[in-house]
This record gives C-alpha cells, structure tokens and sequence, in this order.
C-alpha cells in the first residue's frame, strides 16, 4: 500500500518535469537513477516497514473502537428472566456508562456490572428506615429510596440507560420502587402490632384509609408501569417530599397550633404519663361513637372524630401519590393525621402505618404482575431483617420524644431529601450532598 503512494508522487512529479533529489535512492521506484546509497535512510526499507506497521495499527484500533462506539445489544437475557432479561438483551454491550459488560461479575439483581451491595450497609441502612417510619409514621419509603438511589448507587446506575436503553432503566426504575415497598410493607405491619399493643393506633381511621388506599395502590402500577424514566421518577419524589415538608413547618409554628389544641392537650398528657412512669394503655385509644358518617375516640382525655367516607377517599388518593413515587405513603398520611384530623404525634406513627400496610401489601402484587419488576432477593432479605430490627425499637423510644421534636424530625428530613432529589432530577445534580 505504501509502495501504490509513493508511486503515486513520483509519477505526479514526472509529469511536471520534475526530477526529485529522491528518486535515486530507492531502487524499488520506476525511474530512479542509481542503486541504494549506504548512509542515507530517507526512505529506506525499515522506515517503510516501521510505516506499515503503524498504519496497520491504526487500522485494528480503528475496528475495536469502531464495534465498542456502533453499540452492538447483548443479544441475550443472560440467564435474567421476564422483561428485566429482554431489556438486557436489547441494552448496548460494553464496559461504559450505560451499557452491560456480560463477562463482569454480577450485581444488583443479578445484571453483570451493576452495583454490589455491601450487605453490612445494607441491614445498618435498613435499621435506621426501620427505625424513622415507625417513630414518626413517614420517611421510610423515602429513606428506603435514598438508601437504593444514593447510598448503593443504584440510582447514577440506573440513570446511565436513559439514552443507551431506555427500556432497561424504566426496568430498573420499577425494581427500585418496589425495593422501597418490601421494606416499607414489613416496617409497617410490625409497627402496627406495637402500637396496638400500646394501644397508640387509631385503628378505626386506619382502616378507612387502608381501605381507600388499596383501590389507589392498584391503580397507579398499571398506569405507570414501565412508563416513567428514573429522571422523572427522581424529580417528582422531591418535589412531593419538599412539599410536604413545607405542610410540616407550617404544624410547628405558633399559628400552625392554635387549632390543634385537643391534639396538643393529648400531647401533654402523654408526655406527663410517660414521665410519672403511669399506666399509659389504660389511657390509650377507645372508641366512643359509631357512625357510618362520623366515628370519634378518646386519647389521654382528648376526643377526636373523623368521617370514615372521607377518610376513604384521602387513602386513594395518597395512596396513588405514593405508589407513583414508589414509597409507603406514610409522609401525606402524617400531614393528613395531623392537620386534618388533628391528632397528635403520638398516635399518628401508628395509624398511618396500618395505613401504609394496606397499600405495601396491594402495591406489590401490583408491581409483580403488572410492571414485572424484579426482586433482588438476596438484598431485600438483608435489608429486611434490619427493618425488623428498627421496627422495634422505634415504637419503644418514640414516646420519650416531645410531639414537637418528632415533627421537626420530619420536617428537617423533608427539606435535605426533597430538594436534593428536585435538583437531582429536574436540574442533573444535587444541590445538597447525596
């Protein structure tokens, strides 16, 4: 090939009347006067083989590089079942961003070069969810989710199929909103069974909501499964989270107390009771009125009513919101409980988890027969022994916290997690360390 260019110029120089210094020194050139000249290495034969060499490099990096950028799919589920192993068929093979290594070892639900969970993390992270849903009734769908997203990266990783396999990271995004729910449905359930016992849950109202929620939970799988990018998953999560944090704030100021003077009167009660070490069961939740539009109870000398109908239809709606998030729902039924019903801290924790429990248990089937979201069993096990763990020590050291405290513990949450995921979605990085 070299040879072809070079004959090319001389013939080009011939035909101009021009008779380069060169053309002597290669007896291999047409023309050329004279043999080889010891000394001179203008273009000599190991420059020449030096030349092929290079250019026959640049050929084979061309070809590798070449098959790496054309994106060429996997081509198989790599033993993956469902539509998780269809969309790691079609997913670009390779080893960057966005794109499956099938020779690198296994990780997040079983895909080669997904993130590995280390489960020491796992069950210490899963401890602490456990632990902030069943002391304030909210946070551990959200908590769950900052765990998935940020703490195991599986968010960035999920993130990186946007543009390189769209279908993949809808995929994922479903098994990281179902992740969440596993460890929201068995922190509730076990919360529940504590504040019953403690006979600190409005059951009554917890079971409209449940009731409601459960037509919501189904709902929202069907509508939006495989059809929400994680981009758009992660900004509304903030949004939802930062709104409800600023409905919190709003609860702890001055105003904000004014018409919650039967909750605040509870409160303190409570908080006496616990003090003077009384029997705080023999104060607890009893139902005083049955009616199909209006049922009341008492706590620590306080009466509180609801409409059941009404309650009915707030768990539809919360719970559609929150199954769209892919959290527990505990952070709108808490405002809910709250400023709507008025009830203090002490008994919202565990009315909103009966609350969620409903939904956990509807929302999953859902996502498994609906989105066919996978399950990564040998995390969720982990991570769920932790949320036993948390489950119940929070209801035991939740009433040693001041009402007040425990919503400003939601509050500040609210605020960190909201905006960090906003910016995060909408805007391509967090404005707040994550």
């Amino acid at each position: 090939m070299i040879n072809v260019v070079v004959w090319g110029m001389v013939k080009n120089e011939e035909e101009r009347g021009e008779n380069p210094e060169w053309m002597h020194l290669s007896p291999r050139c047409p023309g050329g006067k004279g043999r080889f000249r010891p000394g001179t290495d203008l273009f000599s034969r190991k420059r020449l083989f030096k030349a092929s060499l290079f250019i026959l490099v640049l050929l084979l990096a061309g070809l590798v590089f070449g098959s790496l950028a054309s994106g060429a799919p996997v081509g198989n589920s790599l033993g993956l079942e469902g539509k998780l192993g269809a969309a790691i068929a079609k997913a670009p093979a390779g080893t960057g961003p966005g794109q499956v290594d099938p020779n690198a070892p296994r990780g997040f639900l079983g895909i080669p070069g997904a993130p590995k969970v280390n489960p020491i993390l796992a069950f210490l992270w899963a401890v602490w969810v456990g632990w902030i849903f069943s002391t304030v009734g909210a946070f551990g769908g959200i908590m769950a989710g900052v765990g998935h997203m940020t703490v195991f990266g599986l968010g960035d990783y999920t993130k990186a199929f946007k543009k390189t396999a769209p279908e993949l990271n809808k995929v994922l995004t479903d098994c990281i909103r179902m992740s969440n729910q596993w460890l929201v449905g068995l922190s509730s359930a076990i919360s529940s069974l504590n504040y019953l016992r403690a006979k600190r849950l409005a059951w009554p109202l917890g079971l409209a909501l449940g009731a409601g929620s459960l037509f919501g939970a189904v709902m929202i799988p069907i509508l939006t499964g495989g059809k929400i990018s994680f981009s758009q998953y992660q900004g509304w999560f903030g949004v939802a989270v930062f709104v409800v944090g600023f409905f919190l704030l709003y609860e702890t100021t001055p105003r904000g107390q004014e018409g919650k003077k039967a909750a605040k009167a509870a409160a303190q009660a409570f908080e006496k009771s616990v003090k003077e070490k009384g029997a705080e069961a023999a104060q607890g939740i009893k139902v005083t009125k049955w009616g199909v539009s209006r049922i009341e109870f008492s706590f620590f000398g306080s009466e509180f009513g609801f409409n059941p109908l009404l309650a009915f239809v707030g768990g539809v709606v919360i719970a559609a919101i929150s199954s769209f998030i892919g959290v527990g729902g505990g952070f709108l039924y808490v405002p809910y409980l709250t400023s709507l019903v008025g009830l203090p801290m002490f008994v919202v924790a565990g009315t909103s988890a009966l609350a969620v429990l409903a939904s956990m248990v509807m929302s999953i089937a859902s996502y498994l027969n609906f989105t066919g979201a996978a399950v990564d069993w040998a995390l969720i096990g982990t991570e769920l022994v932790g949320i036993f763990v948390g489950s119940m020590i929070g209801p035991r050291t939740q009433k040693y916290i001041p009402d007040i405290w425990l919503k400003r513990i939601f509050v500040v949450l609210a605020f960190y997690v909201g905006l960090g995921y906003f910016s995060k979605g909408f805007f391509g990085q967090s404005w707040v360390p994550m």
